[in-house]
């Protein structure tokens, strides 16, 4: 290593130690200690103050008088005392709304098909740059695919595959950026602006998977998908995973008892899954979300960092379980039930 790399490591560990040691001054435990016994302890950044419902952002409704006062409450803080927890909050008879979370959606899938569109607007023999990027992260899904549906099926799951994946995964990693968090309605102003930081008394951008409607409406295009290939490729012959009549057939009258069990257990778990699937997306997305606002309240800058990291895993992880568990799914669903048996 040269003199002048050793001098710029030597800055950088001092600056990351100073910003560690800042934030274990400023943020709340370091606020706490400080104060002492009669100290009156007062933290860096504000208290979380974490909201898990949506908040919504504009309201399109039929009525002109309806639409202009909620116009004005997605705009004002409506906050009275101890009583208010976070404006904004979606209401029966809203009529159309656009929440922060659905906003966000929005963005992720204008993003994913502008990079799409950049990246084979002008594609060459020998990729680089974003061609050669998204390239290998679809001939790695495709591989994956391949290897589960095996090579005839794979052209058939792999395009819904592939964008459940990509779609979860860029949700889940846009609200890490500080653009993120850092838009949004100010609480003490009656007619706000856009402000960056500070108090807010809504976000404009929220990471959609922390609204339980956007996992929701994964799982249910996930259910869809799986029992349209499933009558698609086994016709009626995909009832018999349910309803089983091989032991009445051959007369062993015993066993259709057992049978018809088995089949409500099996048609219970085709609804059970969109419930597995919904709450393990927005249980993983909202908790990891609420873990970066309160270890940024209690030590901020830079021991938050090992938490993005993590998170950037965990979205990942969830994005390929959502993917992968969808995948096996519609194979198990086009798979004769004669063949399984053997």
């Amino acid at each position: 290593m040269t003199a002048k790399a050793k001098r710029i490591t030597a800055i950088g560990l001092i600056v990351v130690i100073a910003m560690a040691l800042a934030g274990l001054a400023t943020g709340a435990i370091g606020a706490s200690l400080l104060a002492g016994d009669n100290g009156d302890p007062k933290a860096f950044l504000s208290s979380p103050n974490p909201h898990i419902p949506p908040q919504k952002i504009f309201v399109a409704s039929t009525d002109s008088k309806k639409s202009g006062d909620h116009s004005k409450d997605a705009h004002s803080d409506d906050h009275h005392g101890e009583e208010h927890h976070g404006g904004g909050m979606v209401e029966a008879g809203d009529g159309f709304v656009v929440t922060n979370t659905l906003l966000s959606s929005w963005v992720v899938s204008l993003l994913l098909l502008g990079l799409f569109y950049k990246a084979t607007r002008r594609m060459t023999m020998v990729p680089t740059g974003l061609q050669n990027l998204l390239e290998t992260i679809i001939e790695g899904l495709d591989g994956f695919v391949r290897g589960v549906a095996g090579h005839e099926n794979a052209r058939r799951f792999l395009p819904l595959i592939a964008t459940i994946f990509l779609f979860v995964m860029l949700n889940a990693w846009v609200g890490l950026l500080p653009l993120w968090p850092s838009l949004g309605f100010p609480k003490e102003v009656g007619e706000g602006g856009i402000f960056f930081s500070g108090d807010m008394d809504r976000h404009i951008l929220r990471p959609a998977g922390t609204d339980l409607n956007m996992p929701l409406a994964i799982a249910l295009v996930s259910f869809v998908f799986v029992e349209f290939w499933g009558f698609k490729m086994l016709k009626l012959g995909y009832l018999g995973k349910f309803i089983r009549l091989e032991n009445l057939r051959r007369g062993n009258f015993l066993q259709v008892p057992i049978d018809l069990f088995v089949g409500a257990l099996e048609l219970l778990s085709e609804f059970v899954r969109i419930i597995s699937f919904t709450f393990r997306l927005f249980g993983n997305m909202t908790a990891g979300e609420i873990l970066l606002i309160v270890i940024t309240y209690l030590v901020p800058f830079v021991m938050v960092l090992p938490f993005y990291g993590l998170e950037l895993l965990v979205g990942m992880v969830q994005a390929l379980i959502f993917a992968g568990l969808t995948l096996v799914f519609v194979v198990v669903a086009v798979t004769p039930h004669s063949e399984e048996e053997h």
